[in-house]
């Protein structure tokens, strides 16, 4: 069996370590557990690893946040991946610091990357996980904030997180997504 997992941000050096950049964060952590080698092919960094019998193509776009859908449809076609085996990781201010959240459908609260994503599919049916970074910025300073490096505080705060929601991963491959959200939501 045969899983996309998309971690969602933004590429360059200027984007590293930085809240919107999470989803690569996991991405990048993954693919290191599981000893995958990154190589750049067509609109993404991807590594293919095996877990647990089942092949995981981790992508992470190279076309840029709010693009993202293209890099994501391209690769659903070309590794024939049904859109119930994607899993779309991203940054959401709508969460608590540090909160995890697995769901298998839904809107795009807002997300550019997963708004592009919605469209490029023609469906919100799929499973995403949202990684909470807060929301502590001034009106009209999303933006900022979200492209914004780490405190150091936060950044205490968010490697276990990394770590839980590449645990989160690892159980929706071979679990699947109720009992990986029974397990892993609200904890």
């Amino acid at each position: 069996m045969k899983y996309l997992i998309a971690g969602l941000g933004n590429v360059g050096a200027e984007y590293a370590n930085t809240r919107h950049n999470i989803g690569f964060e996991v991405a990048d952590m993954l693919i290191h557990d599981l000893k995958g080698e990154v190589s750049i092919e067509k609109l993404a960094s991807i590594s293919k690893v095996k877990f647990k019998g089942r092949t995981l193509v981790i992508i992470k776009p190279t076309t840029f946040m709010n693009l993202s859908g293209k890099s994501v449809r391209y690769w659903l076609d070309k590794e024939k991946i049904p859109i119930k085996n994607l899993l779309v990781i991203l940054d959401d201010i709508a969460l608590p610091m540090g909160s995890l959240r697995m769901k298998s459908k839904g809107g795009d609260a807002g997300h550019n990357g997963l708004t592009d994503i919605i469209e490029k599919l023609g469906t919100n049916v799929f499973p995403r996980l949202r990684i909470g970074v807060g929301d502590n910025f001034p009106r009209g300073r999303q933006v900022d904030y979200v492209l914004g490096q780490w405190s150091g505080a936060e950044e205490k705060i968010m490697l276990p997180k990394i770590e839980t929601a590449t645990s989160i991963v690892k159980s929706f491959v071979s679990l699947g997504i109720e009992r990986t959200m029974g397990a892993f939501n609200n904890k």
